[in-house]
């Protein structure tokens, strides 16, 4: 793992952990607010934001985690801890998100009185809370999954605030409550909505597919443009975790290239590093016509040192 990658990860930590204590402390204040208020819309954001704080908690402990080192164990590390905190903060919103809209059609049947003050001036408080917390965690979200669902966890929290404030002003001004639960139930299909692609993240990368826009038939052209190389077959290409992606293939050389093969390697290895970004590349040399223990590089049948994979 690169230093720069490290140096992300604990600054994202530091953020995490003030947002955290922001969120939490805000948790509060808004629940007992929508309590005075008998607002349905302040309690829904209320408990989107208590499951922002736990998703923010989840996403500290896996950066925490993912800086550690791998072990004899776990010998890539400790990275798939993030993916799976993304996969439990995903469920927690789609949990949140079914529960908001069963009581908004609650609501909806039996309305209940609403006191706009409150909630306009929690939600404003909301808004600016939540937007800078998005503000913080928006670079992180680009590279790194765990941070990016409690990002969306934020950011979707903020203009679920906004939500409140339009459906507070709504009721003050018509005294009619409904606008409570059906900005309720406008929160919980954005909720559903924005933890979709989450879902569709997560569960790629534990099926090991192919990185996202990378194409392994573009890989394999780039592997057979090097000098030397006849042949390549067994590709595999996949994300350990988030920005950290690996590939493993068997190449084959001509006979008349058996001697290369240490460079031929190298050449391989450099340009799945430099072009696609590998941080794990795998490539294991064959010579065309023979057995797999042929050396590869003075064509001594029993020395098959340069047929070893090699790792950078």
């Amino acid at each position: 793992m690169s230093h720069n990658h490290v140096h992300t990860e604990a600054q994202g930590g530091r953020r995490i952990g003030i947002a955290i204590i922001l969120t939490i402390a805000f948790v509060i204040g808004e629940f007992v607010a929508g309590r005075m208020s008998h607002s349905l819309a302040l309690l829904s954001d209320a408990g989107h934001n208590f499951a922002d704080a736990l998703a923010l908690i989840l996403s500290w402990y896996a950066l925490r985690m993912t800086l550690k080192p791998g072990d004899t164990r776990k010998t890539f590390g400790y990275h798939r801890i993030g993916i799976l905190t993304a996969l439990v903060n995903a469920a927690s919103l789609a949990v949140i998100a079914l529960a908001i809209i069963w009581e908004a059609v609650v609501r909806l049947r039996s309305p209940e009185p609403v006191h706009s003050g409150s909630m306009i001036v929690v939600a404003l408080i909301a808004i600016i809370m939540n937007t800078i917390i998005s503000i913080w965690l928006h670079a992180g979200a680009k590279n790194d999954l765990n941070i990016r669902s409690a990002y969306l966890h934020m950011l979707g929290d903020a203009l679920a605030a906004v939500g409140v404030v339009m459906a507070g002003i709504i009721i003050r001004l018509t005294g009619n409550p409904i606008a409570d639960a059906l900005v309720s139930l406008l929160i919980g299909g954005f909720i559903l909505y924005s933890s979709r692609d989450i879902w569709v993240e997560v569960v790629t990368i534990l099926m090991e597919a192919a990185p996202h826009k990378l194409d392994v038939s573009v890989i394999e052209c780039s592997i057979r443009a090097v000098s030397g190389v006849f042949d390549v077959h067994d590709i595999h290409s996949w994300t350990v975790g988030s920005g950290i992606t690996a590939c493993s293939c068997h190449v084959t050389v001509g006979r008349e290239n058996a001697n290369r093969c240490q460079e031929i390697l190298h050449s391989i290895v450099s340009m799945l590093e430099q072009k696609f970004g590998f941080a794990h590349a795998t490539v294991q040399i064959e010579v065309d016509g023979f057995a797999a223990t042929v050396s590869c590089g003075n064509g001594d049948p029993g020395n098959s040192s340069c047929l070893e994979p090699v790792e950078v």
